[in-house]
């Protein structure tokens, strides 16, 4: 299995992308760039770019009354909604946080239809950052943000066992990965564990020099299997690791660009694995090394992944 460059046109920082079944479209964020993109096809499909008025940190499809019904959109200081590509924000739920030191990072839709998205505390000294839940479904009702966990810098890795009993959720400055027991029908979290611990960065580490032994990054965006495995991305460890269900490496895969964010899962068997990279800082020589950094890659693999989950409302 080899990486394909699926979109050759690089973002600063690309994240949440995710795999559209109805249109068949590509759809990611570039965070710092302040824009949503989406690309058909793949792979040097032509990039559509959407200018958001503060940084996206994640998206999702959304569905009502059963018909595709554009986005959900988390900017920096609250979740909105687009009812289509271009079109007005709509406010759903405004931030219960300070816009001034944090925003809202990494996020999806759950398989009942709420949308859930992290933050990131800017400062990255304290364990600020927290889940947050948003669910549109009542009819006639106002959605409410509802915070879910806590005890993060940085929320990441957020994704759903198939069976949906369990989540997992990321706090990348801790090299962590934990996993929660989830009732979706009380959308109550229960039982939270250490998925997956990786050593920490050691002092004088730099990119472009040598490996050092025991650093392979640090966990940032993942997505699940249909076999229940978590993919993730190692952020600053050019790779990205297949993990079973009981936190174990069942594969490693080297990447062309040094800080992958965020996989997902596309195309019409879902056998196609999207990835998206950074380029934002990064240093001379690793951009030298890996000169597409900041691109989408994609990769054939054997087992689907599951559908993206829609937003409902």
């Amino acid at each position: 299995m080899t990486w394909q460059t699926a979109i050759p046109h690089p973002s600063e920082l690309g994240e949440s992308p995710f795999w559209h079944p109805g249109e068949q479209q590509l759809y990611w964020v570039d965070i710092p760039g302040r824009r949503l993109c989406r690309a058909d096809g793949l792979p040097g499909g032509a990039v559509e770019r959407w200018a958001m008025p503060s940084e996206p940190g994640c998206i999702a499809p959304a569905r009502s009354q059963g018909q595709d019904a554009g986005l959900v959109v988390a900017l920096r200081d609250g979740i909105y909604r687009a009812r289509q590509w271009g079109g007005d924000l709509e406010l759903l739920a405004p931030a219960l946080h300070d816009a001034a030191t944090t925003r809202f990072n990494d996020g999806k839709a759950d398989p009942l239809g709420r949308f859930w998205a992290g933050t990131i505390y800017e400062p990255r000294n304290a364990a600020l950052a927290q889940l947050f839940c948003l669910d549109g479904r009542a009819a006639g009702g106002k959605p409410a943000l509802e915070a879910k966990a806590g005890n993060a810098t940085t929320v990441n890795g957020l994704a759903w066992s198939p069976d949906a009993a369990t989540l997992y959720a990321s706090d990348t400055p801790r090299h962590l990965i934990r996993a929660f027991d989830w009732d979706a029908a009380t959308n109550a979290l229960g039982h939270e564990r250490v998925f997956r611990q990786f050593p920490g960065k050691p002092d004088g580490w730099q990119p472009g020099l040598p490996d050092v032994p025991g650093y392979g990054g640090r966990p940032d965006g993942a997505a699940v299997d249909a076999e229940g495995s978590y993919w993730v991305a190692m952020f600053e460890g050019a790779r990205l690791l297949k993990l079973s269900p009981a936190g174990e490496v069942l594969a490693d895969f080297a990447v062309p660009a040094q800080c992958p964010t965020m996989p997902c899962f596309g195309g019409a068997d879902l056998k196609t694995i999207y990835l998206t990279t950074a380029r934002q800082n990064r240093p001379a020589a690793e951009l030298q090394k890996y000169p597409d950094s900041g691109c989408v890659f994609s990769m054939r693999v054997e087992v689907p992944g599951l559908p993206v989950n829609f937003y409902l409302a």
